[in-house]
């Protein structure tokens, strides 16, 4: 499983994305690559059809769907956790997110462990 953490390097918030990522990967005994992908101009924004930073995909899909826009640029992304609006999803959203992907596979094998 390929998953991609799409950022851009004034984010604050990025690097803790990508360990509560490793931690629900490691946890569930899931096997993923994970690549930091820097999104650093508007153009590159625009292409990659960047919604903000943090950004998570597997295989090219967001974990967090969004509704599509004309105009993508760098900027910070939140997420509405239990907790209130934070800069990147819980291990507990990630687990959820990644169990709906694909309907079964890896995924599965996180449905079945996580806590929800």
């Amino acid at each position: 499983m390929k998953m991609e953490i799409l950022y851009f390097d004034g984010c604050p918030t990025y690097l803790k994305a990508e360990k509560t990522l490793w931690g629900v990967l490691e946890e569930e005994g899931v096997d993923a690559e994970v690549v930091l992908v820097a999104v650093n101009t508007a153009e590159e924004a625009q292409g990659l059809r960047f919604p903000g930073s943090p950004t998570i995909r597997v295989g090219g899909e967001d974990l967090f769907p969004v509704l599509e826009r004309a105009e993508y640029a760098l900027g910070c992304r939140m997420y509405a956790t239990p907790e209130g609006l934070r800069g990147s999803p819980t291990a507990e959203m990630l687990r959820e997110a990644l169990a709906k992907m694909d309907g079964g596979g890896a995924a599965e094998k996180v449905r079945r462990k996580g806590e929800f």
